[in-house]
């Protein structure tokens, strides 16, 4: 199940490809018929978009490696550098922007065949927006950084041709050609912040952050009715995401009249309805007697359930 999840993952990474490669040919065309810097601005995002969704690709290879002797975790975390290539990438295309376009306010430029361009902005648009959202919704249901990382830049990319569509449409309508620039402007400014946020998330996942809200709601749950059933208790329950794995570690105390192969059953059994609950955990149980003292419950801050 794995290994098809795998090929799925990658053959979403190719479509990204193709995806950036069509918006590339047609922003280009866009701007060097119409000579619009605010078309030229949506080029050069496309063209970081064809680069990341290549490193997107090369993560998603890496992360699904097995564990060995020097990552006894496996690769997994690879995907958050993929992340963090995509988002220093979005940076320096902002950059890139902010200074042309800064440039054309200070020397305005004239802009031609305003029609054909925004003709050619409009399809790559839909491309993006199609393949974007597919990417999103795929990331998120298979818990993968790299595909969410990628859709969500693609969605930036829709929002931003729009901006320089509408930017177009003014000078069209106006004949006021600083426009352009300064719709191409405001465009460097929003795929900052998006480049930032990329980064944001992506050292979270470094730094092993805790799982999502709604995933530590399920263990949370789980691990109640678990109690309820079997007559022991669960403290010190830590979590972290691991990529697409999700890591938990936690003590169960059991009666001190239990023997180790009872207690070793329950463990066992915690483990795989874990793994269910959340689709594929790996999670590790140490075994306790109960009412020794131990560490509060690490589920929610504040949460001292357990203790």
């Amino acid at each position: 199940m794995r290994a098809e999840e795998q090929r799925l993952l990658e053959r979403f990474m190719w479509l990204s490809i193709a995806a950036a490669a069509v918006t590339i040919a047609l922003k280009i065309t866009a701007a060097w018929v119409t000579g619009s810097v605010g078309f030229f601005s949506d080029a050069i995002e496309s063209v970081i978009n064809l680069v990341a969704a290549v490193v997107g690709l090369w993560a998603l290879k890496l992360a699904a490696k097995p564990a060995d002797a020097n990552h006894n975790f496996g690769h997994a975390k690879a995907e958050y550098f993929s992340a963090q290539v995509e988002g220093a990438m979005i940076l320096v295309a902002a950059i890139i922007i902010i200074v042309t376009a800064v440039g054309r306010i200070l020397d305005p430029q004239p802009v031609d065949q305003l029609g054909i361009g925004l003709l050619f902005s409009v399809i790559s648009t839909l491309v993006n927006l199609a393949v974007g959202l597919v990417l999103v919704r795929s990331g998120q249901k298979y818990r993968s950084s790299t595909l969410t990382a990628d859709g969500k830049h693609l969605l930036t990319d829709v929002w931003t041709t729009v901006g320089v569509i509408v930017g177009m449409a003014l000078v069209a309508l106006t004949g006021r050609e600083v426009l352009d620039p300064i719709v191409a402007l405001i465009v460097g400014a929003n795929i900052l912040f998006t480049g930032y946020r990329l980064l944001r998330g992506a050292m979270q996942g470094l730094l092993s952050e805790a799982l999502p809200a709604e995933e530590l709601e399920v263990v949370d749950t789980f691990l109640r009715r678990f109690e309820e059933e079997h007559g022991v208790e669960f403290t010190s329950v830590r979590t972290a995401a691991f990529g697409r794995d999700r890591l938990l570690n936690l003590i169960m105390q059991v009666p001190g009249s239990w023997t180790v192969s009872q207690s070793h059953e329950l463990a066992d059994a915690t483990e795989a309805g874990l793994a269910q609950a959340l689709g594929g955990a790996e999670t590790t149980v140490h075994i306790e007697p109960l009412g020794h003292r131990a560490a509060a419950r690490g589920l929610t801050p504040g949460d001292t359930f357990g203790a």
